[in-house]
């Protein structure tokens, strides 16, 4: 699960096989950037076969398997995912035995992908799917499960109601909770960044309801890395983007949609709490590295802003321990009734792991889940394999790394981003973590 890799060939086919249980539908929804289809004519399946067309065609294998055979050179560029879908209409897909996977290069027949799936209650699930990535195309293992049949999954991309006419459709989709009344601020935004606020939110739900969670309340908190190897990320406006993308996480989880913030290098530093109506200027002001500029000769640094912190005083070095110690103490400090959700953000060049195992395994208990983000492929350190060490009461921690984060699309960032966190709500209830 999770797993990708490049496709090298211009036609594929996606094959669903299984060994034994109930029958086993398939079908493929055509994506686009926002993760959305664009009408019922984006479905592909049994009683649709062809979409875009026939650059996506439903058919069916020797084996008496589905499978969907896509020519990648035929899919209009608007089409950024082909997602394959599986369900059943005869209980849950754990009652299929040996549910796979399997693309294939449809001129020659060689196998170039195999992934098993061994679901559980879902009733259906993206098994895998295309996607491009700078002007190719890849194949990625997904396995990502829903509870409420093939009607409830397509809903998730758009496919408000899903068509009638799909073969063996699951139940009805469950009706939408209310919508949320809009966070103080949100309609101070300039229009641009509210429509695309808007959609975020939309996708940030859709993320938590993969993982099975809706209406769920947190208290969201950014860390954001200032060392000195991410001045390149800050010059280019990456962390910028970065932290506007994440206003949508707390915009959707936190009651009034304030996120609280840090940076560190060397030493920590607290910024102003983000306030969604002051996005902008926040942004500005705050997502920034290095020295703040020299006049003269003298090279006397320019005033700052109210609020605005010195980072001068933050230092270039990696210390993620301190800024985490720091992060305890204020959700020690500043109860609530809710878990707290912290979105780290690092380059990496991780060397304090000894010291931040020991901040992390002691926040084992408490109600907070720590999600690290690595911009790039750099040294991790403990951050990479913390989630696979023994001696918690719960694993609290989740990683993962992009090699561009300005490459990876809302719908992906946001479902690595909150993959982790509903297992974690769960465990942490059951071992009273939370309460």
């Amino acid at each position: 699960m999770g797993a990708n890799l490049p496709v090298d060939v211009d036609r594929v086919r996606l094959e669903l096989g299984r060994a034994d249980g109930p029958a086993v539908s398939a079908a493929a929804l055509l994506l686009t950037g926002a993760g959305r289809v664009r009408s019922g004519a984006d479905l592909v399946a049994r009683d649709q076969p062809g979409a875009s067309g026939d650059a996506v065609r439903h058919v069916g294998t020797p084996d008496g398997a589905e499978a969907v055979e896509v020519d990648l050179t035929a899919l209009p560029d608007s089409t950024e995912r082909v997602a394959l879908c599986a369900w059943t209409g005869s209980g849950t897909l754990g009652r299929v035995t040996g549910l796979r996977l399997r693309l294939v290069a449809a001129g020659s027949g060689t196998v170039l992908a195999h992934f098993d799936m061994a679901p559980r209650s879902e009733t259906a699930l993206v098994a895998g799917e295309l996607y491009r990535r700078e002007g190719r195309w890849r194949f990625r293992a997904v396995g990502q499960g829903y509870d409420h049949g093939f009607a409830g999954l397509a809903a998730d991309f758009g496919l408000t109601p899903a068509p009638a006419r799909a073969p063996r459709p699951g139940p009805a989709p469950r009706p939408a909770p209310p919508a949320r009344p809009q966070t103080r601020g949100e309609e101070l935004l300039p229009a641009d960044m509210g429509e695309r606020l808007s959609l975020r939110k939309q996708q940030v739900a859709t993320s938590l309801r993969k993982g099975g969670l809706t209406g769920v309340t947190a208290r969201v908190i950014l860390v954001l890395d200032a060392s000195g190897s991410m001045s390149g990320l800050y010059a280019k406006g990456t962390v910028a983007r970065v932290a506007e993308r994440m206003a949508a996480v707390a915009a959707l989880l936190d009651d009034d949609g304030t996120m609280q913030a840090w940076t560190f290098a060397t030493r920590p530093a607290r910024l102003p709490d983000l306030h969604l109506g002051e996005l902008p200027e926040w942004l500005r002001l705050h997502v920034r590295v290095g020295q703040l500029g020299v006049i003269g000769r003298k090279k006397r640094p320019k005033s700052r802003a109210d609020g605005q912190v010195d980072m001068r005083t933050v230092g270039i070095q990696n210390e993620e321990q301190k800024v985490i110690a720091d992060v305890r103490a204020y959700v020690r400090d500043h109860p609530v009734p809710l878990p707290t959700l912290v979105l780290f953000f690092s380059d990496g060049g991780v060397y304090r792991s000894k010291e931040i195992e020991r901040e992390l395994r002691a926040a084992a208990d408490e109600p907070v889940f720590w999600q690290f983000v690595g911009l790039g492929r750099s040294h991790y350190g403990v951050l990479e394999y913390f989630d696979t060490l023994p001696g918690r009461t719960v694993d609290n921690v989740g990683f993962f790394a992009v090699d561009d984060v300005d490459q990876v699309a809302d719908p992906e960032l946001y479902d690595r981003l909150l993959s982790e966190f509903p297992l974690w709500l769960g465990a942490a209830r059951e071992a009273g973590v939370l309460r």
